[in-house]
Parts: C-alpha cells; sequence; structure tokens
C-alpha cells in the first residue's frame, strides 16, 4: 500500500543512497583542496566561506554533469589538456609556498598568519584548488555517467553526491577546528606546511603526462 501511494520513492531513495556511497569513496580523500581547507581551518581564517563556495561549485557541477557535462568536453576536446597543465602550475606554486613556509617559518604568537589573508583572496583559493584540479573534473564526468544509469532518478544520485559532498567538507571542517589548539606554535606548522608541500608536489607530478 505505501509504494502504491508513493510510486517514485523507492527508486528516488536508491538513487540517493547511491550517490552518497559513491560521493563517500571519490570525495573522502585528503587532495589539494582538502589540504588548503584544513589550513584555513586550522588557521581559523574564513573558514565557513571557503567552505560554502566548495560547496556551491559541487553542487553546481555534480547537476551540471548530470544535465550534459560530457557534451561540453567533447564540443571543446582541448579542454581536459588546459585544465590538466592550469592544476600542474597552480600545485605546483602552491606547493613552493608551503615549502618555503615549513623552511622559514613566520615568528612570533601569529605563526598562522600566512594562511589568514583577505576574504577575497581566501575565496578565490578555494575556486583555484576546486575548479584547477583535473581529479575534480574526472571525479564530475564519472558522476555524470554514472547518473544516467538510475534513467528518471539520476537527479537523486546527482542528491546524494551532493549530500557526500557536504559531509566531507563539514567533517574538514570540524577536524581543523578540533586540530587547531595543537597548532598553537611554529613548530606544529612548519610540519603542516611540510606536509602540505609534499601533497602538492606529489599531485602536480602524478598529473604530468607520461
Amino acid at each position: 500500500m505505501f509504494a502504491a501511494a508513493f510510486p517514485a520513492v523507492s527508486p528516488m531513495l536508491s538513487a540517493w543512497t547511491s550517490g552518497t556511497l559513491t560521493g563517500l569513496g571519490m570525495f573522502a580523500v585528503v587532495g589539494a583542496q582538502s589540504a588548503f581547507i584544513l589550513r584555513q581551518g586550522i588557521a581559523r581564517a574564513h573558514l565557513s566561506a571557503i567552505l560554502l563556495v566548495c560547496a556551491l561549485i559541487d553542487a553546481c557541477f555534480i547537476f551540471g554533469s548530470v544535465s550534459g557535462l560530457r557534451a561540453l568536453t567533447d564540443w571543446l576536446p582541448g579542454l581536459a589538456d588546459a585544465v590538466l597543465w592550469c592544476g600542474v602550475v597552480f600545485l605546483s606554486w602552491y606547493g613552493i609556498q608551503s615549502a618555503r613556509r615549513a623552511w622559514r617559518p613566520a615568528t612570533g604568537p601569529r605563526a598562522d598568519q600566512a594562511a589568514v589573508s583577505s576574504r577575497r583572496a581566501a575565496l578565490l583559493g578555494a575556486v583555484g584548488f576546486t575548479l584547477l584540479n583535473p581529479h575534480f573534473w574526472l571525479d564530475m564526468l564519472v558522476l555524470g555517467s554514472i547518473a544516467h544509469g538510475f534513467d528518471d532518478a539520476r537527479f537523486g544520485f546527482a542528491a546524494g553526491a551532493l549530500t557526500a559532498s557536504v559531509l566531507w567538507l563539514a567533517a574538514l571542517g570540524l577536524g581543523s577546528r578540533l586540530c587547531a589548539p595543537l597548532f598553537r606554535g611554529p613548530g606544529a606548522w612548519r610540519w603542516l606546511d611540510g606536509g602540505i608541500a609534499a601533497v602538492m608536489f606529489l599531485l602536480a607530478w602524478r598529473l604530468l603526462p607520461a
């Protein structure tokens, strides 16, 4: 009787669940965007605004991928290569900046000051670490391809993927806040920046064509 009264609930719920699990499997990794969010969160620098921007970008591109992002890449075959090389340059630049902070840290009680730039710069960083990451575009294409297997419930799958994105971003934000007391001295910041530099250089190297 319940199924007869709500015939569309079961397929949509199934698609949403699949989208959430798929999204968690794809998003819940510490990559370039995650490292940036963690550093800004530990420094308590515009974290809420950064998380909001990242969530909005994910929402636009997740639903855009379901609506036909692959058609855009087919129409602009050079787009993938352009994004890849922009990603290599961007990640390398940020890696160099992090390595410099690790080698020659700021002094005084505000050792986290390098992360506390203007709100505009922080938001531009969030946009850059999202859109200049080739893995982001690959994830969006994969999500779009999987979603079309759900036919009329494909937007339920997209909603599930967005749920996974929001959950991961919230976990990053909460985790960075909880870790903040551990970074009151410059020594901890040197280790964090050194680790971020290593992640950035590794990601840039893996993006280079064979």
